[in-house]
C-alpha cells in the first residue's frame, strides 16, 4: 500500500499565502517560522541600520532589505526563503514580490529552535545560488562566520561578538559588533 504523498508546494502558492503568515519554501516544502527574539530583533536592526547608513553615505547603488523579504533564488525553482536581511546591488532583481535572483550579501540571525537551517540548509542554498557573502550571526554562542562563497575565493572565517568584521563586498566596511550592547538582553531570554 503506497503512502500519501504531501502536497508539493510551488513558488506560485508561496506568493498566495496570506502576508502574516512568517514562513519559507523550501524544495516544495513549507517552512514556519516563529517569531523572532528580542536579540534577534536587536541585531536585525543594529546590522540593517549600519549597512544601509554606509550605502547612503558612500552613495552606493545596492540596497538593503530586512526580514520579511521574499528572495527567489531561481525562476525555475520551488525555493523562496526571507532571510534577515539581503543586500542587492544589482536592481534588475527586484520586482513587486522581492527579490528573484541571489542577493550579494546574505546575513541570517540564527534561531536557537532550528540552527541547522542556518548552519547547512542556506548554506547550501546560499552557495549553489551564487551569492557572493553570507554571514550567520549567531547570538548564542557570540560568534559570526563569514562565507565567501564565489567560486574562485571560497571561504569561511570565524568571529565574536568583540570583533570588528570586514565585509568582504565592500573595500572600507567594516563592523564592530563590540558595539552591540546586547549583554541587557542576553540574561532576559
Amino acid at each position: 500500500m503506497a503512502l500519501a504523498q504531501e502536497k508539493y508546494y510551488t513558488a506560485e502558492d508561496y506568493y498566495n499565502m496570506p502576508e502574516d503568515i512568517r514562513a519559507e519554501l523550501i524544495n516544495g516544502e513549507i517552512v514556519y517560522m516563529a517569531a523572532p527574539s528580542r536579540i534577534h530583533q536587536k541585531i536585525l536592526m543594529e546590522l540593517s541600520t549600519l549597512i544601509n547608513y554606509y550605502i547612503k553615505t558612500k552613495k552606493g547603488k545596492c540596497e538593503v532589505y530586512p526580514a520579511p523579504f521574499s528572495v527567489q533564488l531561481r525562476k525555475s525553482e520551488d525555493i523562496v526563503i526571507e532571510p534577515d536581511i539581503s543586500v542587492l546591488c544589482d536592481k534588475n532583481k527586484l520586482n513587486r514580490r522581492g527579490c528573484l535572483g541571489a542577493p550579494d550579501w546574505i546575513i541570517e540571525i540564527v534561531s536557537p529552535s532550528n540552527p541547522q537551517h542556518d548552519y547547512i540548509d542556506k548554506l547550501i542554498l546560499y552557495a549553489k545560488a551564487s551569492v557572493r557573502e553570507y554571514w550567520i550571526v549567531d547570538p548564542q554562542t557570540q560568534n559570526i562566520y563569514v562565507y565567501t562563497l564565489e567560486p574562485e575565493h571560497f571561504s569561511v572565517k570565524v568571529y565574536t561578538f568583540h570583533d570588528t568584521v570586514k565585509v568582504g563586498i565592500y573595500e572600507d566596511l567594516f563592523i564592530d559588533f563590540a558595539v552591540f550592547d546586547l549583554d541587557e538582553l542576553s540574561d532576559s531570554e
